[in-house]
């Protein structure tokens, strides 16, 4: 796939709405801003992530503004999760998607507490990956995870995800410089 072809897909509303046994992924959308400025304004939630727990709707506004710029730039897409009554449960979506000299993107996810360890990742994964794999034609999906984080990491090992290696501060963020644990996952691989 090129990056024109990523283009189309990332700009079709209907191509880029998932839908799994109890939970539907649909691209942000302006709709969500009252539930991300509840949901990214949990420490809980951004505890392991590189913003600040939001006070205000502008914070909400700017998420929303980096998620239409990055489905705009073709450079990822990232959903809004909800279950089945259209409860706002978290986020995922690719990000740093590259089609020159590879075909790669990074993945990344958070959920509201209420849903943690409730399988809410275990059905959203697949249906993120597949996407990835076959609809955008990724060859590599990547993860980072900040130290810490051992949900995150059994969650990826549990879908096929290696662990690479500690990239030493990597990040930047809260004023100080993090380590990331580096996973991936390509499309060949086996889960589990």
């Amino acid at each position: 796939m090129s990056l024109d072809q990523a283009f189309e897909v990332l700009d079709d509303d209907a191509a880029c709405n998932l839908r799994t046994a109890r939970f539907s992924l649909e691209p942000l959308a302006p709709e969500d801003l009252d539930a991300l400025l509840v949901h990214f304004g949990d420490p809980r939630v951004t505890e392991f992530l590189d913003i600040q727990p939001l006070v205000d709707r502008s914070g909400a506004r700017d998420v929303l503004d980096w998620a239409e710029a990055l489905r705009g730039s073709g450079l990822g897409l990232r959903w809004g999760i909800r279950d089945e009554a259209r409860r706002f449960v978290g986020t995922c979506g690719f990000h740093m998607m590259t089609f020159e000299r590879g075909r790669r993107a990074e993945i990344g996810y958070d959920l509201e507490p209420g849903f943690w360890g409730r399988g809410v990742m275990a059905e959203v994964l697949p249906a993120a990956l597949t996407f990835g794999y076959d609809v955008l034609g990724l060859h590599r999906i990547e993860a980072m995870v900040t130290p810490g984080n051992a949900r995150s990491c059994a969650v990826l090992e549990r879908h096929g995800f290696r662990r690479e290696g500690v990239l030493r501060d990597y990040a930047f963020w809260r004023e100080r410089f993090w380590d990331q644990i580096l996973y991936a996952r390509l499309a060949g691989d086996p889960v589990g």
